[in-house]
């Protein structure tokens, strides 16, 4: 279970008509001392946010250089093989594990192999969606969307072939060529989202696929990475991203984190790291996000950036903007956080304020009423305008 094979991905070749041969570059093309500009030390859990007892992984997954990293940083725990990451019986649709929801996040680990490598086009946060290198999360935000394809459990799954990952964004990448027309992504740059899934700096705690893929873009000049946390990790000021690299911090009022957003770093201490991560290289941005509509909402939120505004310095307001995403909840959740988190769903579930949607893999989702929606887009630009008139606003949704 423990051996070791080189690591999938390999330096592709460009071809004569692709446009810059740099953004073929992945981190296998890296002096190791440029790749590993701050390595992370042997692995000790993060103030109980990880305590990995047991992992699950795919046999070509522990076999996998990345894999074997992963396994001797958590020597203790019990090592289960499986046939794929996604059918693993008592994790996923296993119902008795919602009384363990928040304990599974940190004591499961899934090791995999990524198999699909589709770059799906966004517009929105990002140009493009990249195959991402994990799934899951081990904090337990309440109104997440990435717990309703899985059923009763949401550990971390990671994946340890980085290099197809890599490669197959450099190839994808260089198809593109320049980014002719600016958009409200990025004037200059195609934009990835590297996270979709996932917190790819929580992700960091586990393995170095974060800093692979920050090194891989800061050698591909046409495209930028992109990432939303909730979780503040020293580790990525060593990344050495050179702006290619955009984190996206999220945040709402701290009374709505304490409630919804679980083992996540507090947001007074998100804010705080915006400046640190200028610092080290990479572009801030804000996202406002889920603005959840229950009484007191708007003094919560104008007092949040008010906050914003006090705190950070002049050279983050500069270049930061945000992204403001109204709350949109899911039926299967609302039934899976009433088996470990009722409270929750005393602000998340509103039927009266709130319509069906039905969502493209056929999940029923529940968003506010378009003017509830719409009226509440307009009050937080009002709020912004008034309490932060420097944070532009890249979308709303």
């Amino acid at each position: 279970m423990r051996t070791t094979q080189p690591a999938s991905g390999s330096r592709v070749k460009p071809s004569s008509d692709e446009p810059q041969p740099d953004a073929l570059f992945g981190p296998d093309d890296l002096d190791p001392a440029a790749r590993h500009p701050a390595p992370l030390p042997h692995f000790s859990p993060a103030r109980g946010l990880l305590d990995v007892r047991e992992i699950h992984t795919e046999p070509e997954a522990a076999a996998s250089v990345r894999g074997s990293e992963i396994l001797a940083r958590f020597p203790r725990a019990r090592v289960v093989e499986v046939a794929s990451h996604w059918r693993i019986p008592h994790l996923h649709g296993n119902e008795g594990n919602i009384g363990r929801w928040v304990r599974v996040k940190a004591e499961v680990l899934v090791l995999g192999v990524r198999k699909t490598f589709t770059v799906r086009p966004n517009g929105r946060s990002a140009d493009w969606i990249a195959p991402g290198l994990s799934n899951g999360c081990t904090m337990a935000c309440a109104y997440c969307y990435v717990p309703r394809r899985k059923g009763y459990a949401n550990p971390i799954t990671v994946f340890t072939n980085p290099g197809d990952v890599i490669g197959h964004l450099g190839r994808h990448i260089a198809r593109q060529g320049h980014k002719r027309d600016a958009n409200q992504c990025d004037p200059r740059a195609w934009v990835y989202d590297i996270g979709e899934n996932g917190d790819c700096s929580a992700d960091a705690l586990i393995c170095d696929n974060t800093l692979d893929l920050v090194a891989a873009f800061r050698h591909w000049p046409t495209a930028k990475a992109s990432f939303a946390t909730k979780y503040v990790n020293p580790a990525l000021l060593g990344y050495d991203p050179r702006g290619r690299t955009r984190v996206r911090l999220s945040v709402m009022p701290q009374d709505d984190s304490r409630l919804l957003d679980i083992r996540t770093s507090p947001v007074a201490d998100r804010i705080a790291a915006a400046d640190g991560l200028l610092e080290a290289g990479y572009e801030v941005h804000f996202n406002l996000s889920p603005v959840v509509l229950r009484p007191g909402w708007e003094t919560a939120w104008g007092e949040l950036l008010r906050q914003m505004d006090d705190v950070l310095p002049r050279a983050v307001k500069a270049q930061a903007a945000a992204e403001v995403i109204i709350l949109t909840h899911n039926e299967d959740l609302h039934e899976v956080n009433l088996g470990w988190h009722p409270r929750a769903e005393d602000v998340l579930w509103q039927p009266s304020a709130q319509e069906a949607k039905r969502s493209q893999n056929g999940a029923t989702n529940l968003r506010y009423r378009a003017p509830v929606k719409q009226a509440a887009v307009t009050r937080l630009g009002e709020l912004i305008a008034a309490r932060a008139p420097w944070l532009r606003v890249r979308y709303a949704f």
